[in-house]
């Protein structure tokens, strides 16, 4: 038998020491391996593990990034309603600016006016309606012209707390665009060129209708603001003085200048305003008239020295009474 070299070992011997030292087991009873349990076929001849799976999720299509809105400068909010502001005396207005007519003159323009609950009166430039309501609580029924809206507000708060809200009527409108041909009377606290603005609308009313202002007159021409217009039929002027003091009036009269026929012969009458000229046309010749005056649709004048009363009936007619050192008598004249 052969002997070993010196530092070699075995050939099994050698081989198990090789296992041991990479880890496997080795049993020392039978000198061999350990049996191992049954790890399986080896990872490269197992089958691979299936996992239960449905059918494949579908994927979203991307297209291109949704473009966003170009935002610009925010959008106007809605601006809250403001009240009215309250009115201020001397506020300006379109044709005059607001000073109120002080209570005691109002009660004596409408006493002026002779103001009952048949009258319809319509107040220019009412302010705060003061007049109105005044006209109202004399049983009237009253509309107040005025353009500017917050007075026109405070007016019908004033008048329903006046209670008398049913008999009165505010409207924010040009006076110079509203139809004055209903009223009685008409009142207004103007200025001198509005006047004369309104002086033709004011003249051409029913014959009767009461015209009552606050210190103005009706006087004035395109060329003169001074010159002589249409007087008033009565002028009062409060004393003391509240300010303003001044009540004038008219009584808007019929008109009746033309020729005239008459059973002894004819009147050629002239008008201005309220006041009649012209002569009167008879067999035993022609006299002037004087002293010729209309208040509303009476006529009073002399001529021959026959003094005539009358009333202008339907615009067409002159009917009265003429009296004479032998008497009274009737007479009558139809327009021609």
């Amino acid at each position: 038998m052969s002997r070993r070299q010196p530092g070699t070992l075995a050939r099994p011997a050698a081989a198990a020491l090789a296992l041991m030292l990479a880890g496997a087991p080795w049993s020392a009873a039978t000198g061999r391996l350990a049996p191992q349990p049954d790890a399986g076929p080896p990872a490269a001849e197992r089958p691979a593990l299936q996992t239960a799976v449905g059918p494949p999720t579908p994927q979203t299509t991307v297209g291109p990034p949704t473009p966003q809105p170009t935002l610009g400068p925010p959008a106007p909010q809605p601006t809250p309603a403001q009240p009215a502001p309250l009115p201020a005396i001397g506020q300006e207005g379109k044709d005059v600016e607001w000073v109120p007519t002080p209570g005691v003159l109002v009660d004596k323009m409408l006493e002026m006016a002779e103001v009952t609950a048949e009258d319809l009166v319509i107040d220019l430039g009412s302010g705060d309606g003061r007049l109105v309501i005044a006209a109202a609580r004399l049983g009237a029924r009253a509309v107040g012209v005025e353009l500017e809206p917050n007075l026109v507000t405070l007016s019908e708060r004033r008048a329903a707390e006046a209670g008398v809200a049913d008999r009165t009527e505010f409207l924010a409108t040009d006076l110079f665009e509203f139809d004055l041909s209903p009223a009685t009377v008409v009142t207004m606290f103007l200025l001198p060129d509005i006047n004369y603005r309104l002086r033709p609308t004011l003249f051409g009313l029913r014959p009767g209708t009461r015209v009552v202002s606050n210190t103005w007159d009706l006087r004035g021409s395109d060329t003169d603001p001074d010159a002589p217009g249409w007087p008033p039929d009565a002028t009062v002027v409060l004393d003391p003085c509240p300010t303003w003091c001044t009540s004038l009036l008219w009584i808007v009269p019929a008109k009746v200048a033309g020729t005239w026929r008459m059973d002894a012969g004819e009147l050629a009458l002239e008008q201005r305003f309220q006041e009649v000229t012209g002569e009167l046309r008879t067999a035993e010749g022609t006299v002037a008239i004087t002293g010729g005056r209309l208040r509303g649709e009476r006529i009073g004048f002399e001529a021959g020295g026959v003094a005539y009363t009358g009333r202008v009936v339907n615009e067409s007619t002159l009917r009265g009474t003429l009296e004479t050192p032998a008497g009274v008598a009737a007479w009558r004249a139809v327009r021609r």
